[in-house]
């Protein structure tokens, strides 16, 4: 009997065939030994000859090209994980990345936002819009309801927004940060080209970004300490946290939780006001 460590990629390929029902193709059930699909059909379905995808599950058929590993993903309705663990099996590595813009967020993650009460929490695209936000966000960051979508754009807050640079305590270092993180994240996503509008814009408008976008710095969002000068509160300070949302590289949560407990308090004081005024603060984005 052949050890299917052996052969890991044949082995994966033949185990998503199997659980393939031939109906769904709108296939013939009758005298079919084994369960799944035919070698013949997957073949036929990724125009690749049933010879060579019959040597490919056997470890006979060589490495196969990434066009050639698309095609058979999409022959065996793999899903985005499933087409990156062939591609690790295949060739040593993941396929590269293919950006695609996001429309929204699931009730679940947005429940986990609204759950950090005095923490706010926010979900940004790799382009850096925002896209999700809770309560303590919309009082001490920015009501992003109020603005059009394609306004929820950090950079753009950051650079054309008179009252957010007012709310940092030294906008030049945020400006870098954000600057440098962008292009990190941009990049590792796939979406330089998507992102050419944005910069072109900002570009023409603020002579600052202009300047820092030809450094051509990069760094990762991380970890670190924000201060913002609230309007109403004075300065408040927040600890932030950068995490990957899994099986969704398209998004990062942002969380920043108050650095004290004086700043808690703060923050709680605000969330009180607001719930019982007509009229928000003046937004302060933070990075």
């Amino acid at each position: 009997m052949s050890d299917p460590n052996d052969n890991p990629l044949g082995t994966y390929l033949k185990d998503r065939r199997t659980r393939l029902d031939p109906a769904a193709f709108g296939l013939p059930l009758t005298r079919r030994r084994t369960p799944g699909l035919r070698r013949e059909e997957v073949a036929q379905r990724a125009n690749v000859s049933a010879t060579w995808y019959t040597w490919l599950e056997q470890g006979r058929g060589g490495a196969p090209s990434a066009s050639v590993l698309d095609r058979i993903a999409h022959a065996l309705m793999l899903t985005e994980v499933e087409r990156e663990h062939l591609y690790l099996l295949a060739l040593g590595r993941p396929p590269e990345i293919r950006y695609r813009a996001v429309e929204g967020v699931t009730p679940r993650l947005q429940r986990v936002l609204d759950a950090l009460e005095l923490s706010p929490a926010i979900i940004k695209t790799a382009t850096w819009d925002v896209v999700a936000w809770n309560r303590a966000a919309a009082v001490m960051l920015t009501d992003y309801s109020k603005l059009a979508p394609e306004q929820r754009n950090i950079l753009r807050l950051v650079f054309s927004d008179s009252r957010v640079r007012q709310a940092q305590r030294d906008w030049e270092s945020v400006a870098r940060f954000v600057v440098a993180a962008f292009r990190a994240d941009a990049a590792r996503a796939g979406a330089a080209k998507n992102v050419e509008a944005l910069v072109d814009e900002l570009s023409r408008t603020s002579p600052e970004f202009a300047a820092l976008w030809r450094d051509n710095d990069v760094r990762t969002y991380g970890e670190g300490t924000k201060y913002l000068r609230h309007p109403i509160a004075g300065m408040i300070g927040m600890e932030y946290s950068a995490f990957a949302v899994d099986g969704r590289p398209d998004l990062g949560m942002v969380i920043y939780n108050p650095a004290t407990p004086a700043d808690a308090e703060r923050i709680a004081a605000l969330i009180r006001s607001q719930d019982q005024a007509s009229h928000s603060p003046e937004p302060a984005l933070a990075r």
